[in-house]
């Protein structure tokens, strides 16, 4: 058997690549939104397919009544290096995403709903969680324009087929 093993040729391993990418956003702050948007971007940059998979708070993101006022998270989130009683404090959030916001021009990422456009027009699909939307007793009309579909969760990884699915 040793034999066998030692003469029998093995074909060259050819480098993986990722040709579509499943990005589910659970988020709805700022900081659990724009992970997702870049990812996404990043990957239509390579050429490779995207898809934009919001459930729970995420949907925040494609939701015509909030998603151009995405805060950032001050309360329990330990990236903020803060106590979260100062977190609590009225005005720190709003501070916080200002702060956030200013960072984010200085290089050039675009505010959320300027976003979620330059990404639709870019082929990267946007797709609510059913179950979800139906919690929420949203519809299809509560959303901007670049959503695509409300989607399962078996429909989504139908459609994840041959793909990673990145959860942020």
């Amino acid at each position: 058997m040793t034999e066998l093993l030692e003469h029998r040729e093995l074909a060259p391993a050819e480098p993986a690549t990722i040709e579509k990418v499943s990005i589910v956003v659970s988020k709805g702050s700022l900081e659990g939104i724009y992970p997702a948007l870049i990812m996404a971007n990043g990957a239509r940059m390579e050429g490779i397919e995207a898809d934009l998979f919001f459930t729970f708070f995420g949907l925040d993101a494609i939701r015509k009544d909030r998603f151009e006022k995405i805060k950032v998270a001050t309360v329990g989130n330990p990236g903020m290096h803060m106590a979260t009683l100062l977190g609590a404090i009225p005005g720190i959030s709003s501070l916080a995403t200002k702060l956030m916001e200013r960072q984010m021009e200085k290089i050039d990422i675009p505010p959320i709903p300027e976003f979620v456009e330059l990404l639709g027009d870019s082929g990267v699909h946007f797709f609510a969680c059913k179950a979800t939307v139906d919690m929420f007793g949203l519809t299809m009309d509560d959303f901007v324009p670049q959503v695509d579909e409300i989607l399962s969760v078996g429909e989504f990884y139908e459609r994840s087929t041959g793909g990673q699915i990145i959860f942020t």
